[in-house]
């Protein structure tokens, strides 16, 4: 990303954009109880929903975004809630920026398939990956973004982890917390727990 990305980013966050976002992502719900307890990094973390959900749970968790006022309002919010989380204000176009491994990686809506690769290599043993994407349509009636280069084609998702064991995925249209409707491709995976992380 750009430095006008990152003024974009954080001109949204200082309007109030997403303030009324605070719960957890339900794909994130759904997936949880099958991954493991340990060291979380939250990709694109924006103002924390899901870093401080897990933090909650007593997950060792690091936030990465882009903008520094998501971040502020993170930190804020962890303070309130008395948690503890590692936030690092980065552009994920040079990498996460942190050294795994990790138990359990989250993205969400966030599209970058070579740092989903990227990822799948800092899962420890027996890890788990979480991700939701736009998926690539052409109905203008759901949520997300009208530009295709922030959705992805069917399939991506699998393609871009593999060597992962997939526990779980979807592509189709699911209704947001707010009520509007999203076609989404979400997957959940397992890195192999006979194989030693980076591999």
């Amino acid at each position: 990303m750009s430095d006008a990305d990152r003024h974009r980013w954080n001109e949204r966050y200082r309007l109030g954009a997403y303030a009324d976002r605070e719960h957890p992502s339900p794909w994130l719900l759904d997936c949880l109880p099958g991954a493991p307890m340990g060291r979380a990094l939250d990709v694109a973390c924006g103002a924390g929903r899901n870093a401080l959900y897990l933090a909650a749970r007593g997950y060792a968790v690091t936030g990465v975004d882009i903008s520094g006022e998501a971040l502020s309002r993170a930190r804020r919010s962890a303070r309130t809630r008395g948690l503890e989380v590692e936030w690092i204000e980065r552009d994920l176009d040079a990498g996460p920026g942190v050294r795994g491994p990790f138990d359990l990686i989250v993205l969400i809506r966030y599209v970058d398939l070579a740092l989903l690769a990227t990822l799948c290599r800092a899962l420890a043993p027996a890890g788990c990956l979480v991700v939701e994407e736009h998926l690539a349509t052409e109905r203008d009636d759901v949520a997300g973004p009208r530009n295709p280069a922030f959705r992805v084609p069917s399939g991506a998702l699998r393609r871009a982890a593999g060597g992962l064991e997939v526990i779980d995925s979807f592509e189709g249209e699911v209704s947001d917390p707010d009520g509007r409707p999203a076609v989404v491709a979400r997957l959940f995976a397992r890195h192999p727990a006979n194989v030693g992380p980076g591999r």
